[in-house]
Order: structure tokens, then sequence, then C-alpha cells
């Protein structure tokens, strides 16, 4: 009995035994299925996540192909022009209007002038002027800061560049000149009429290039050719700011501009964005902002090409007595012809206002701006004040101070020349 009772307790035990096992396996593998269906579930999921963010992405990056081949620009002329807006907030907050300024300083030249030496350059190689690294140098006459974008475009193009310039201007646009591998020629500054003017030697000096190479280098193809830029009368410079910097300020605004305003030297930049401008926003004013010393202004208002240091005896300088670089002239060029009918008004500016202003700017925006820049923000000012709050005023911030440490930011030479030109000693 006492056998029979162990032999029933083991078989007990070993079912018991059998029964934990089978229940153990049978939760083991209930439990690693569910895992693994959760480990599927979770990978699937994760799947759709990474296939979202894809998705995303691809929304992000998928531009049209013309767009996709922008995203890298091809060299230094890629970054040319698509400068910025901005919005001058303490000028706007002074007058009630919204002040616009493109940021032209920002072009790898430094300058709107990028715009117009490719521009040049593009079209003189289309009419098979130049060709690339055959040696051929491009002349220009400037008083810096369209000398200092050819320079950058012909070393980009595999060109020499030879700039004569009057030798009075900012030292610092001559030393740039110089590291950008141009040839600079400094002359007295000296009226248009006369040979030796840094225009008409510019010219002189293209003309007499190549000379030397002969029938031989002519027969070949390979001549070296001396190319005259001529910023002032080629229409390059007009049709670059028609056919860019006019789009771009149209698209950038959405067209919403009351009002216009820039100065002028070459008159190619306010010939092209107005003529732009005025075919597409009839009811638009444009102005033309124009230092001391020049006489567009009078040009505009009363369509006599005239300044009150043309006086005789009153002349201190042989261009445009002003401490202002880059805008104002005293005759008219093919360029500036160009804006005619789509002028409607015209700002003078003062030396002193124009100083008053980059300082200010730099105070309240940290915006250090040069000369002509400085002229174009008084003019807005002045225009926002004529045209009553709520309106909408565009202008170019054309260079940078970089260029003009020198002269207009350097007060010594300020204080020394502005009381020279008071008394009539200069």
């Amino acid at each position: 009995m006492l056998q029979s009772l162990s032999d029933k307790n083991k078989h007990i035990a070993i079912g018991a035994a059998l029964g934990v096992f089978f229940t153990l396996s049978t939760t083991a593998i209930v439990l690693a299925t569910r895992g693994l269906a959760s480990s599927h579930d979770a990978q699937r999921q994760n799947s759709r996540r990474r296939s979202s963010i894809g998705e995303n992405i691809s929304r992000l990056i998928s531009l049209p192909k013309a767009d996709q081949d922008n995203l890298i620009c091809d060299g230094v002329a890629g970054l040319i022009g698509n400068t910025p807006m901005m919005r001058i907030k303490s000028l706007s907050e002074a007058t009630g209007c919204e002040i616009l300024a493109k940021a032209e300083f920002l072009n790898p030249g430094g300058s709107t002038k990028d715009r117009v030496a490719l521009s040049m350059i593009n079209t003189a190689e289309q009419d098979h002027i130049l060709t690339p690294g055959n040696g051929s140098t491009i002349f220009e006459g400037t008083v810096g800061s369209t000398g200092i974008s050819l320079a950058m475009m012909a070393k980009a193009r595999g060109y020499n560049a030879w700039i004569v310039m009057p030798d009075d201007v900012a030292l610092e646009k001559s030393q740039l000149l110089e590291k950008l591998g141009a040839h600079v020629e400094k002359v007295r500054p000296v009226s248009i009429v006369d040979k030796n003017q840094f225009v008409n030697l510019a010219k002189r000096r293209a003309q007499e290039f190549g000379k030397d190479d002969g029938e031989e280098g002519e027969a070949s193809g390979s001549r070296k050719t001396g190319f005259f830029a001529d910023q002032f009368e080629n229409l390059a410079n007009f049709e670059a700011h028609f056919t860019t910097t006019g789009p771009e300020i149209y698209h950038q605004t959405q067209g919403n501009i009351d009002a216009i305003v820039m100065g002028a030297g070459t008159g190619g930049t306010l010939a092209g964005v107005t003529k732009y401008l005025k075919a597409r926003l009839p009811s638009l004013r444009a102005y033309l902002a124009d230092p001391q010393g020049s006489g567009l202004f009078n040009k505009v208002k009363y369509n006599i090409m005239y300044s009150p240091t043309e006086k005789e005896g009153r002349r201190k300088r042989h261009q445009v007595d002003t401490v202002v670089e880059g805008v104002g002239i005293n005759r008219l060029t093919r360029n500036f012809a160009m804006s005619e009918g789509f002028i409607d008004d015209a700002i003078r500016v003062t030396d002193q206002e124009a100083i008053d202003m980059a300082r200010y700017l730099v105070q309240k925006e940290g915006l250090f701006i040069g000369s002509s820049s400085a002229v174009n923000c008084v003019a807005a000012v002045r225009i926002a004040r004529e045209l009553g709050p709520g309106h909408t005023i565009v202008t170019l911030l054309c260079d940078s101070g970089h260029r003009h440490l020198t002269k207009f930011w350097y007060v010594a030479w300020l204080c020394s020349n502005l009381q020279a030109w008071a008394m009539g000693t200069l």
C-alpha cells in the first residue's frame, strides 16, 4: 500500500511538473508572440514615421528644377543680385511710413555696381569683343565702386583690369583695387572736356592697348583686346537694373510701393529701376536724390543742367563739390537719358545731412553705410514726411561705409575740408 501511495505521489509530482512546464512554455510563447507583434508594430510605426519625415523633407527640398540649379551658385557671378530688402525700423517709426532699403552692399563686390560690371562683361563677350582667358584688359574710369566690381569680375573671367580714377577719392578704394589685381592709374580731377579727365584717359588707354600684337595676333584670333567698359554711356548698365534690380524690388514688395528714391551717377540704376517699376505701377512716384554740387537736381526740377557751384569763381573741385562719392554729376549720360519721363521730382541733400544720417543709422540700427546710401536715406525721410504716414518708400543702400573710412567717415578730414569749402579756399 505504501508502495502504491509512493508510486501515486510520483505520478502526481510528475504531472504537476509537466503542467507547470507546459503553462510556462505557453505563456512564454504567447509573450514572445506578442513581443514579436509589438516589435513588428513598432517597426511599422517607425517606418511610417521615417516615411512621413522623409516626405516632409522631400517637400521642403523638392523645388522646381530651375530653382534646384540655383541652390548652389556657379562662381562669384552667381552671388550677384537677389539682395535682401530690409525695413529701416528707426526711420519708419519716426515718419509713420514704411521705409524699405535694398541692401546692395551685400553683393560680393560690396556694391550695386556688381550688377553693372557683370552685365557689361557679358554683353562684350556676347558681341565677341572680349574672349575669356586671352589676356585682354578691361579699362574703366571710375571713382571706385564700378572699378572694384570690374576688377573682381575680370579675375573671375580671366581678364586683367586697368582702372583710372581721380587721385582724391578715398584711399581704401585704390588699395582694394590693387589687392584685386587691378592696375590703378590716379589722375588729377579735371573737367570732362579735358583729354586727361579720368574717363577720357581710360578710353584712350583702351584704344592704345594691344596695338603691338600686330596682324599675327588678329589672324589667329588671340589678339588681346583693350575693352573700354564705359559705364556712363554703355546701356548694358541700364539693362542690368531693368532686368534684375527692378524685378527684384517688385517681387520683394509685392508691388506695394508708393515712392522710390535714389541718387544717380551714371544714371543706370535710377533709369532701369524706375522704368521697370512704372510700367507695372503707374501711380508710383519716382525721385532723384542729388548731393550738393550736382547739376541733376536742376535738370529734373527745371530742365536746366546747372548747379550753383558752376558760377564763375565758385567751383572748388573739378568734378562735383561734395564729400559724397558715387553719385552726382554735371553732365547728361545715355544711361540717365533712359529715365526721361519717368522721374517725378528731385530732392537736394547737403553734405551735412548725409553725414548726420550716416551717424544716426549707426547709432540706431547698427547700419554702417557709405555716403551715397546716406543721401538716399535722407531723401527717403524727406519724401515720407511729404507724403504723410501710411506710405511705403523704397531706396537703395548702394555700398557700406567700409570704402569711405578715410573721407566720409574720417572726422578730421571732414572738418578740414568742409571748413575749407565754406571759406572758399579749397
